[in-house]
């Protein structure tokens, strides 16, 4: 059973939870939800969207029988301030504990996996949040929850965008342009690659990934000409994983690595910064894209879009992405499991 974070009240989130219901709830294999909510918010917008989902208070030990009749939700005390497409700073602390039961649901075992809907970043820091984004939160959620449970001191979430089309990771994520060949070390890219190297075999089932690593510069420098990253930083990296036993390529050219028969030749694309990764696969797989978060230590997806404030009062929200999201968090969380119980 998969915990649901309600997201940004204010946002689509809990409507594409009721239209992800509608579309799951009669599917005998469905990746079966509770969402972490207030359950009087989810009537009203079923009732006013004139959506037939019925809602149900539960313990997350009751979800599984319920999610075939109704929408099982597991209460949290906070009730919505905002209204729709008008997100208020008051709903800041009912956004967060949404995201903190669900981390503490799946480390008690009563979830196996987490997908959370979406949060809206700058509403939150007006109420004091700390963090860049979800990753980073969960990050430091996991090393509360599981710190004595870890193999190492630290959790270092990596973020991954993945579509059938394509697998990408952005190896600086929220930060300004003008950082990031500051950001781009040695240590990143080494950490970053064996990560989504571990990570990856281990919960989609791929013993060997192969890993494409982009050049930072316009036709990864041109032998220096255009910059000196790739000599200095990247390739290095690039033969430190290889010396780990890691099947890393490159540094290419990202201009030339996202056509059909280049994705032929790597199972995950490791870019240098955020749009260098998330703009090839948004044009490829913008309704189907799941970002899912590497490093942690329990599976986390999430659909690849913001809280659409501007559509979030329309009813019209597509829920494509969040299915995607809930069918891949059951699907890792499946497979982790599965190779669990044969180690």
């Amino acid at each position: 059973m998969l915990a649901l974070t309600r997201g940004d009240p204010s946002g689509i989130g809990p409507e594409l939870a009721l239209k992800a219901w509608l579309a799951l709830h009669e599917e005998p294999a469905a990746p079966a939800f509770f969402i972490i909510a207030d359950a009087e918010h989810l009537g009203a917008l079923a009732a006013r969207f004139a959506m037939p989902v019925p809602i149900a208070i539960c313990d997350p030990s009751e979800a599984a029988s319920i999610f075939p009749k109704a929408l099982p939700v597991v209460a949290i005390s906070e009730k919505v301030q905002g209204r729709l497409s008008q997100p208020d700073v008051a709903d800041a602390s009912g956004t967060l504990r949404s995201i903190e039961t669900a981390a503490a649901l799946v480390q008690a075992g009563q979830a196996t996996g987490l997908v959370t809907n979406p949060i809206a970043k700058e509403v939150l820091q007006r109420a004091g949040f700390a963090h860049q984004g979800h990753t980073e939160f969960l990050g430091k959620l996991a090393q509360r929850l599981f710190g004595n449970h870890l193999p190492d001191e630290t959790v270092r979430p990596v973020m991954l965008l993945w579509s059938p089309e394509l697998a990408v990771v952005p190896a600086t994520i929220h930060v300004p342009l003008a950082q990031v060949p500051k950001l781009v070390t040695f240590e990143l890219l080494v950490e970053t690659g064996r990560i989504v190297a571990q990570d990856y075999a281990r919960r989609f089932a791929h013993a060997a990934p192969r890993l494409a690593f982009t050049g930072l510069n316009p036709h990864a420098g041109e032998s220096g000409r255009m910059g000196r990253e790739e000599i200095d930083i990247i390739a290095p990296a690039i033969a430190e994983l290889r010396r780990q036993g890691i099947d890393a390529r490159g540094p290419f050219p990202a201009d030339t690595l996202f056509h059909a028969a280049a994705r032929a030749r790597y199972d995950v694309a490791i870019a240098m910064y955020h749009d260098q990764a998330l703009i090839p696969i948004k044009t490829l797989a913008f309704e189907t894209a799941v970002n899912v978060t590497l490093g942690l230590p329990f599976v986390r997806t999430s659909p690849d879009h913001g809280t659409a404030f501007d559509i979030a009062a329309e009813g019209k929200a597509d829920p494509s992405s969040l299915i995607a999201a809930l069918r891949l968090a059951a699907r890792l969380a499946q497979t982790e499991a599965a190779q669990s119980r044969a180690a």
